[in-house]
């Protein structure tokens, strides 16, 4: 069984989160800057075995689209591109940046720490990957 890791993906900054091999614990893995994530991912995938990818896709409370989901399709398609061996899934991530600071606040993390946009998006993409783990158990 090999890994599924999940992307917050930003303009500037992207969160990612991985899995352990046998798909039970989502753990933050790093941030990024977005103009860098193909790179890192081309280096993942020979490192690890990725099963799948998923992306978490941003919408307003109305289903609307956001600013950002038209770059998150294109990621996707792009990820297909490159990884055609490799599921790429998409998951609504409506609130998931919210999850993440109260999670940060609820840890005990210091004002000073919570301000850190990396770790908000790194905690983000580990949601995602919760989530996505959760309604896709395996039994």
């Amino acid at each position: 069984m090999g890994k599924i890791v999940a992307i917050d993906f930003g303009l500037k900054r992207t969160g990612i989160a991985i899995t352990d091999e046998n798909q039970i614990i989502a753990s933050g893995l790093k941030t990024v800057d977005s103009k860098d994530l193909m790179t890192f991912l081309k280096e993942l995938v020979v490192k690890d075995i990725i099963e799948a990818i998923v992306v978490g896709l941003p919408k307003r409370l109305n289903n609307e689209p956001t600013h950002i989901t038209e770059n998150v399709l294109l990621l996707k398609e792009a990820l297909e591109k490159q990884f055609s061996t490799i599921q790429i899934h998409l998951l609504d991530e409506r609130f998931t940046s919210k999850m993440a600071f109260q999670t940060m606040i609820d840890s005990g993390l210091s004002k000073k720490q919570r301000q850190n946009k990396g770790l908000i998006d790194e905690i983000s993409a580990t949601i995602i990957l919760q989530s996505f783990m959760e309604s896709n158990k395996k039994y």
